[in-house]
């Protein structure tokens, strides 16, 4: 009997609504038509992460990926739907370590940091006001984070503007680890560095991931290292997953129009004489997708069913779901 999931998203959509001014409104008494402004950002999303699995989440700029994870984060709350952390609504968690199962690794390592506060201040504030650790032990603490995340304790009374973007990523990583979570969602965590320190930080991932049992959602538009991290991969398209696979095989052989296009621009080594091909199009806005399939307007195997009907995502193969009509 397969363990009960850490992480379960069901059916959960975010909106978000941008009120008409009173501008509009007014014009709006002689028929100006002017109507809030609604972005559909996460469009009935459900998918499950297992204690311990690494699950990719890919797709173009814009398609609803980090809002996704802050959700998961609770962060925001979903406009329809449910989000459990280990079974449990995380908006109703009581105050406490069962809170903080959740942290998130974000973007930006200088922006994400208050440029005010000392390192010694950033990792050891939460666990010391959560009642984590005493204070007489917070000094220890904080030490052994720092020093698990690959930084010498003694720069602890250092600000943030002292270090370079990959030491101040490791120190987002050890905030998040001083309250000892089980699940680490890293929205672009690496996409901010340069290439050889993204290796490193990826080891670390890894590295933690077996030391501390941590579970990932680790969301890049970087498919070569979301390739190499992951156990499995969602793809998303305007809000909606249009794949899900294990990740070897979903590298190996995408199913939907949209995974094959996207995967067709990373280049690859046997493939030197293949002429780079991006995905056709724009990807349309949020404010008003296109009906059925969000992705027909842009795919070449499109016929009339697409732009009618939504497709399901379903099962194709074991492990493998894709939402196509022609899959």
């Amino acid at each position: 009997m397969n363990a009960a999931p850490i992480v379960e998203l069901r059916g959960v959509s975010k909106r978000f609504v941008r009120r008409a001014d009173l501008a509009a409104r007014l014009l709006n008494l002689v028929g100006a038509g002017h109507r809030d402004e609604i972005v559909h950002a996460v469009d009935d999303v459900s998918f499950t992460i297992a204690r311990g699995e690494v699950l990719g989440l890919v797709g173009e700029s814009g398609c609803g990926k980090s809002t996704v994870g802050r959700l998961v984060a609770d962060l925001l709350r979903p406009s329809a739907g449910a989000v459990r952390i280990k079974g449990e609504d995380p908006s109703r968690a009581r105050p406490g370590p069962e809170g903080l199962a959740v942290q998130m690794i974000f973007q930006d390592p200088f922006s994400s940091l208050n440029p005010r506060k000392r390192v010694r201040d950033l990792v050891g504030e939460a666990p010391l006001a959560h009642g984590m650790v005493r204070r007489d032990g917070l000094a220890d603490h904080v030490a052994a984070t720092l020093a698990r995340c690959g930084l010498d304790p003694a720069y602890a009374g250092r600000f943030p503007h002292q270090f370079s973007g990959g030491q101040r990523q490791r120190i987002g990583i050890a905030r998040a680890l001083a309250v000892k979570p089980e699940i680490l969602v890293c929205d672009e965590a690496i996409s901010a560095l340069d290439v050889s320190i993204q290796a490193q930080i990826v080891n670390l991932f890894m590295d933690l991931r077996d030391e501390l049992g941590l579970t990932y959602l680790f969301i890049s538009h970087d498919l070569g290292v979301v390739e190499h991290v992951s156990d499995r991969v969602l793809v998303m398209y305007l809000g909606r997953i249009v794949e899900s696979a294990p990740a070897e095989e979903l590298f190996a052989a995408p199913q939907h129009p949209y995974t094959r296009a996207l995967l067709g621009e990373v280049p690859r080594l046997h493939r030197r004489k293949l002429a780079f091909a991006q995905v056709k199009g724009e990807i349309p806005s949020p404010l008003d997708p296109p009906s059925g399939c969000h992705f027909h307007p842009r795919c070449p195997h499109a016929v009339a069913r697409c732009a009618a009907e939504r497709p399901v995502l379903k099962q194709i193969a074991p492990g493998r779901l894709a939402a196509c009509h022609l899959v």
